[in-house]
C-alpha cells in the first residue's frame, strides 16, 4: 500500500510538472486597453448602504465581482481632504492637505491621466462640481493650495485632456486677470460648450463643456442625468481611439450632502452616481477589455445609521461631524485585473496598479 501511494504521487508529479511549466511560460501579465475610474467624493460605506436601503432596485455598485476598502490618510493628517486624497489616487503619492498634484516642496507629480495621454491614449473627466475643484484638478493641475481655482484653470490649458464635462465656467472667463481662457481652449482645438442643451449638437473632436458658472445644481434642483449622460458621451468620444483611454468620473456632491449632514442630499447624489457607474459597467461588459474601478477619496459627515426599515425604505441617520472623517471607504472593481483591487488598499495603490495594467513604465 505504501509502495502504491509513493508511485501514485510520483506519477502525479511527473504528469503535472510539464503542464505547470507550460502554463507559467505562457502566463502573460494582464493588460487593459481602457480604464474608467469612478470616484464618489465623500462616499463612505454608510452613505452607500443608506442609498441601497432607499432604492427599490439593486444598485450597480452591488453587482461588482470584487470589493475592498481603501485607507485615505494624507501625508500630514490622519483625516485627509479631496486635494490630498485626489492626488494620492491620481499620482500614487501622498501629499499634505489642500495641496494639488505636488509635494509640499513644490515638486510636481505626474498623474495616471497625464501619463495615459503621453502614451497616446485619449483622456477625459466628467464631474458634477467645477472642473477646477480638488478631485478633477488632482488629475491635471499642480498647485500648493486647492482654492486657487483661476490658477488651476490655467493648468487645464495644456493638460491634453480630450473630454471635460462639468461646471466652473467662471474660473475660465470671469477672472481677476480679465483673461478669457475659453479663447485659448478654442485655439487648442476644443469645441467649447457652456450650456447643457448645447451638448446635443456636439459631433466629434475635443470637448470642453463647462456647463455652469460654478458647480452643477443638486439633483433635487433640476440637474437631471447630467453625470450619467456625460459619462456616456465621454465614452463614445474616447472609445474612438483604438489605443485606448482613461476616464475619471466623479459624483462630486455626495461630499456636499455630507458636509450639510443632509441625508436626502446624500442619497440623491449616491443614486445619481450609481447611474453613471451603471453606464461604465455596461460599456465594460460589452467591450471586454475595460477595467472599471469605483471608490471614494474620504468619508464626509461621520454618518451612522441608528435605525431604519428595509420594508419602509427608511433610514434614520446620525452625524458626528460637518467635516471629513478618517473611516475607510469602499472599493469595487470589474474587468481585466479587477481582482487586484480587492482587500484593503492604500489610496496610493491605485496609480501603481493602473500603470502596471496599462503596461506603462515610470
Amino acid at each position: 500500500m505504501k509502495s502504491f501511494s509513493s508511485s501514485l504521487l510520483l506519477f502525479l508529479f511527473i504528469a503535472t510538472a510539464p503542464l505547470n511549466n507550460c502554463c507559467q511560460k505562457h502566463n502573460k501579465p494582464t493588460q487593459v486597453k481602457n480604464i474608467i475610474f469612478l470616484i464618489g467624493d465623500g462616499m463612505g460605506d454608510v452613505h452607500l448602504y443608506a442609498a441601497m436601503t432607499r432604492a427599490e432596485y439593486t444598485l450597480n455598485m452591488e453587482k461588482f465581482p470584487y470589493a475592498g476598502f481603501q485607507k485615505t490618510y494624507s501625508l500630514d493628517k490622519y483625516i485627509t481632504d479631496s486635494a490630498a486624497g485626489g492626488t494620492a489616487l491620481a499620482s500614487g503619492k501622498k501629499t499634505n492637505k489642500s495641496i494639488i498634484g505636488q509635494d509640499p516642496e513644490g515638486n510636481k507629480f505626474r498623474s495616471i491621466l497625464q501619463i495615459a495621454g503621453e502614451n497616446g491614449l485619449s483622456t477625459g473627466i466628467v464631474v458634477t462640481s467645477s472642473l477646477t475643484h480638488s478631485t478633477p484638478a488632482a488629475f491635471y493641475a499642480h498647485r500648493h493650495y486647492r482654492y486657487l481655482y483661476e490658477e488651476i484653470a490655467v493648468d487645464f490649458l495644456d493638460s491634453g485632456i480630450d473630454v471635460a464635462i462639468g461646471g466652473g465656467y467662471d474660473h475660465f472667463v470671469n477672472r481677476k486677470d480679465s483673461l478669457n481662457l475659453l479663447d485659448s481652449l478654442i485655439i487648442r482645438g476644443y469645441t467649447v460648450i457652456t450650456r447643457p442643451e448645447q451638448l446635443e449638437s456636439f459631433d466629434k473632436g475635443r470637448l470642453f463643456a463647462a456647463l455652469y458658472p460654478e458647480h452643477a445644481p443638486k439633483i433635487s434642483e433640476g440637474r437631471g442625468n447630467m453625470l450619467s449622460e456625460g459619462t456616456a458621451m465621454a465614452l463614445d468620444i474616447l472609445s474612438e481611439n483604438k489605443k485606448g483611454f482613461f476616464l475619471m468620473v466623479e459624483g462630486s456632491q455626495i461630499d456636499f450632502g455630507g458636509h450639510n449632514n443632509d441625508l436626502e442630499y446624500i442619497m440623491d447624489e449616491v443614486l445619481d452616481f450609481d447611474q453613471a457607474v451603471g453606464v461604465a459597467l455596461d460599456f465594460a461588459k460589452i467591450d471586454g477589455n475595460t477595467l472599471v474601478v469605483v471608490t471614494s477619496d474620504h468619508e464626509t459627515g461621520g454618518m451612522t445609521i441608528i435605525d431604519g426599515s428595509i420594508e419602509k425604505r427608511e433610514v434614520i441617520p446620525a452625524f458626528s461631524s460637518k467635516e471629513h472623517t478618517a473611516g475607510m471607504v469602499p472599493v469595487f472593481s470589474y474587468g481585466p485585473g479587477a481582482e487586484q483591487f480587492s482587500g484593503i488598499l492604500d489610496n496610493t495603490a491605485f496609480f501603481r496598479k493602473f500603470m502596471d495594467l496599462y503596461g506603462f513604465s515610470d
